[in-house]
């Protein structure tokens, strides 16, 4: 067995992209076959768990299919194309939204609701990515899906409101962004974006990715290698439990 294989959970700097970091531990591990448990945008910046060898990357299912958990900070006045920092600004509002407008557009979001994925992402319809027909300026027909939802009010200081939010799988932080500014009337982008936790693993599990190339720097020490990963099934339910116990080997 290679000694490199392995669950890795990594801290993803920002303006790197999520599969840079692949390239780097295929680099480093000599190892082809690596998957992931979702990716972050290059603006965002935490928690990546990367699965390192196939007996790991068959594993990829149950991760994906945790929940995760991110601080984000909506930008309120400002709407932008791509419903994040890195598109074009599409509309602006002088509207000041007060603390209890906040606290009452949030209540609207919690638990179990539709959300419509943005057209700058991923997704795929008819075979074709969303953001491929977003960047010639087509816009299609999105079928709302069911993603589940706990938010908690950190701090709102005009325009910056500051969120910490548990998201099942397909939650579009993005989105969420947007639609807070639409139900408020003063529009709104995501801003900020870190992702604090991925099923069980946290920020203090992480290895450092920006340090992944140092030679001195010894990544290895925060590999898992668990077989209890193997034996049990896929959680079934919206918001799935946390994995037991784990610790990084020596």
């Amino acid at each position: 067995m290679n000694f490199s294989e392995g669950i890795l959970p990594v801290f993803k700097p920002k303006n790197k992209t999520s599969f840079s970091l692949v390239g780097i531990l295929r680099k480093l591990t000599q190892i082809r076959t690596i998957g992931h448990a979702g990716t972050l945008d290059p603006f965002a910046d935490g928690v990546m768990v990367l699965l390192i060898g196939k007996r790991y990357t068959q594993l990829s299912n149950r991760f994906l299919h945790q929940d995760k958990e991110y601080l984000a900070e909506v930008h309120l006045g400002i709407t932008t194309d791509t419903y994040d920092t890195e598109g074009k600004i599409t509309e602006q509002s002088s509207s000041i939204p007060t603390q209890s407008e906040i606290e009452e557009t949030l209540s609207k979001f919690q638990g179990t609701i539709l959300q419509t994925p943005p057209m700058f992402s991923a997704k795929k319809i008819d075979g074709k990515k969303l953001y491929e027909l977003a960047r010639k300026g087509i816009t299609v027909e999105r079928e709302a899906v069911p993603v589940t939802l706990h938010i908690e009010l950190i701090d709102y200081a005009y325009p910056h409101l500051t969120l910490k939010v548990q998201c099942s799988k397909g939650t579009y932080l993005r989105s969420l962004a947007y639609d807070i500014g639409l139900d408020l009337g003063c529009g709104a982008h995501l801003s900020a974006l870190t992702r604090t936790r991925s099923g069980s693993l946290t920020l203090k599990e992480c290895c450092d990715g920006a340090q992944l190339m140092e030679s001195s720097y010894d990544w290895k020490r925060y590999l898992i290698k668990d077989d209890r990963f193997k034996c049990s099934s896929l959680p079934t339910s919206i918001i799935s439990p946390h994995l037991p116990n784990l610790v990084a080997s020596p």
